[in-house]
């Protein structure tokens, strides 16, 4: 049964597929509305966990359900401005529907301060950074263009995270532990991971699996209109927090975990993908121009295209960003800790679901573990044909490590170390 929190996580999916775009202002804006509402609802309720910003006095009997209503609010349309969802109206639906008397303004007035609060620390925090990509002519295993659109982001590992130190904390070492891109491109391993996704990762591949397809496309979520990476987290949260009969107190934090270890995962993992010399190059142009990168074992195909697809128009694409590291690995190991940790064990059996509109509507994936989701996940994108093996494994270290930290610092019991 839904509380104020899935609502308006539900609420706060419905922004996402109608804005689209990259991950990270859509983990950013995630972050905003559930670390705020949080602080909203650890103010009233009696909690023995500290703030993420802040303890707003509340009035006796303050109504939980409008101080969360207007934390959320007012966090969604400022990280998302340009959205036409009507979140003015499902505020007012909301206030309206709660029985009328002073508790109801005294939980809006927690909202709103929870909410100003979470405005003003992410104020200047670096993500209306515009810059455009910039780069020397590529040579080879550098990034390009392939078609689907300009560089996402690139300036994302410099946005000021939630919980982290900083965007390079956690960052991966370099594919292969080669120190330079030319002896990694030359390399066996190199080969061997070219081969494994030229060969499962094909629009035209005859080895890969119907199962295998099936799980490229069901963690996929790259158009817009979809819930994205972060919404169907999202929506695995919310599946085992009603699984788990959790009250809207306990949401409050696990939800607010969840998003701030996703926010910082995305920071995370574009570091990565742009803020090194490495800005390793996507499959599609790793086999268009295998001639090269030097390698023997590698061959070209300028006709292969990965199996990665719009439907709409049946075009084949890859992100519109470098490769190295899976965000999508990084995205759920970090969420697959921060699960782990809340519920005290990974052995959580659950089923998902996915937006992806090249599978039907009602696939679902059933899962013994939070770990085991998490891997597979990374495992989709070589059978999707947008990464090598080695993006997803150190997505799945880095997201791994920052999650636990996540955990450990914040939203804290009160008096823990």
């Amino acid at each position: 049964m839904a509380d104020a929190i899935t609502h308006w996580n539900d609420v706060l999916l419905k922004v996402i597929r109608q804005v689209g775009g990259a991950p990270g202002p859509i983990t950013r804006g995630a972050a905003m509305m559930h670390a705020s509402v949080y602080d909203a609802v650890n103010s009233i309720a009696p909690s023995p966990y500290r703030p993420y910003l802040v303890s707003v006095p509340a009035a006796p009997n303050a109504s939980i359900e409008a101080a969360v209503a207007q934390a959320a609010y007012a966090t969604l349309t400022a990280a998302f401005p340009t959205t036409t969802v009507p979140l003015g109206e499902i505020l007012a639906d909301e206030i309206n529907a709660l029985p009328p008397g002073p508790e109801v303004a005294a939980g809006e007035s927690v909202g709103k301060h929870a909410a100003a609060a979470m405005l003003a620390a992410r104020h200047g925090d670096g993500a209306d950074d515009t810059a455009a990509y910039v780069s020397n002519p590529p040579a080879p295993g550098d990034w390009r263009p392939t078609g689907s659109g300009d560089a996402a982001g690139p300036y994302w590992g410099h946005v000021r995270p939630f919980c982290i130190p900083t965007g390079q904390s956690f960052r991966p070492p370099r594919p292969g532990g080669y120190a330079y891109k030319k002896d990694m491109l030359k390399s066996s391993e190199y080969a061997a991971q070219f081969n494994e996704v030229q060969r499962l990762g094909s629009a035209a591949s005859v080895t890969r699996t119907p199962e295998q397809t099936e799980i490229a496309f069901f963690w996929a979520n790259d158009l817009d209109g979809t819930y994205k990476p972060p919404g169907q987290l999202f929506e695995i949260t919310r599946a085992v927090s009603e699984q788990r009969g959790l009250d809207i107190v306990e949401n409050a934090r696990l939800f607010a975990l969840v998003a701030l270890g996703m926010a910082d995962a995305g920071i995370c993992a574009w570091d990565a993908k742009y803020d090194t010399s490495l800005d390793l190059w996507r499959p599609e142009t790793a086999i268009h121009l295998a001639g090269s990168d030097g390698n023997p074992a590698t061959h070209e195909n300028k006709k292969w295209k990965p199996l990665s697809k719009n439907p709409a128009t049946g075009k084949h694409f890859s992100p519109p960003f470098p490769a190295y590291v899976s965000g999508h690995a990084t995205f759920a190991a970090a969420h697959a800790a921060v699960m782990r940790r809340y519920f005290g064990t990974d052995n959580v059996t659950f089923t998902a679901k996915t937006e992806d509109p090249n599978l039907p509507d009602c696939v679902e994936r059933s899962f013994n573990s939070f770990t085991e989701a998490a891997r597979e996940n990374a495992r989709s994108r070589v059978y999707l044909g947008v990464h090598f093996q080695w993006d997803g494994d150190h997505g799945l270290i880095s997201g791994n490590a920052l999650g636990e930290y996540v955990y450990d610092h914040v939203l804290r019991p009160v008096g823990a170390c």
